[in-house]
């Protein structure tokens, strides 16, 4: 079964690197993911279509709003910030495998 796995930071630019090298090492692997990243706005409309939200370091203040607007819509996904020292290495792997224990 596929893993949809969302990203979001401000405008959902500085985490598509990041997605990128989370899909080469999915795809290394052999994993079945989704790894899609959008804005903070964007991302809200699209929660209940993803399996796990990890946001950006620089927008770990979004995350009571996130768990607050799930709770209200009824929407069951994991939410997390991504690991600060992941994030500024671009570790595709590092991240993809906090995604997938979440999700578990």
């Amino acid at each position: 079964m596929m893993k949809k796995i969302l990203l979001s930071c401000s405008a959902g630019m500085s985490t598509s690197l990041l997605v990128s090298k989370m899909k080469e090492v999915a795809e290394e692997q052999s994993l079945s993911v989704q790894i899609d990243a959008v804005s903070s706005d964007n991302a809200f409309s699209m929660l209940n279509s993803y399996d796990v939200l990890l946001i950006g370091p620089q927008m770990r203040f979004m995350k009571r709003r996130f768990e607050k607007h799930v709770k209200e819509q009824n929407i069951s996904i994991p939410i997390d910030v991504i690991d600060t020292v992941a994030y500024g290495r671009i570790d595709g792997a590092g991240v993809l495998k906090q995604a997938l224990n979440l999700i578990e």
